[in-house]
């Protein structure tokens, strides 16, 4: 009850939001890239362009879908709007050292980040996974959504082409 209670206050203060055109900025919490450095997620950015943050584990089969789908078309979505992806892991201390080679096989060229303490997972409301934010050129997150089904990666693109176009994303 008390996690169907936030997701709706957090569905509804997105709605608002959205509405009122002020959006949450990315929280601050520490993270790791997958050698180890701590980071802050606050200072993620990417030049005024879009940015999409996905939160993900290796054992998360939907997530694993979702990353390889946007991994085949990225290359093109960077050259034509410059957007960004940033993959935060979101699996333990206990299954940390499994990210880097998981990532490797995978080929995935995305800035990768563990949130072991999945203290960003708690800041952004994140219940299930995987969890995808998209970011505007000033940091504030203007969409999200959760879960995975084919497909869902050409919606994203075309909210990101809205976004470089200084058009308005509306509510999803």
């Amino acid at each position: 009850m008390k996690t169907l209670l936030s997701t709706l206050l957090l569905a509804f203060s997105f709605t608002a939001l959205a509405q009122t055109g002020e959006f949450m900025s990315i929280p601050n919490a520490t993270v790791k890239d997958i050698d180890g450095k701590s980071i802050q997620t606050g200072d993620l950015n990417n030049d005024g362009k879009p940015m999409i943050i996905s939160m993900w584990a290796t054992w998360c089969k939907p997530c694993i879908r979702e990353l390889n789908a946007i991994k085949d078309v990225y290359p093109d979505w960077q050259e034509e709007t410059g957007v960004k992806l940033v993959a935060i892991s979101i699996d333990d201390a206990r299954n940390a050292a499994k990210v880097r080679p998981f990532v490797n096989g995978e080929g995935w060229e995305y800035e990768i980040y563990i949130d072991e303490n999945q203290d960003l997972k708690r800041l952004l409301n994140v219940n299930s996974i995987p969890h995808t934010f998209l970011v505007n050129g000033n940091n504030e997150i203007v969409w999200q959504h959760n879960g995975y089904v084919t497909g869902d990666e050409e919606d994203l693109y075309e909210l990101i082409l809205k976004l470089v176009n200084g058009e308005e994303i509306g509510e999803h």
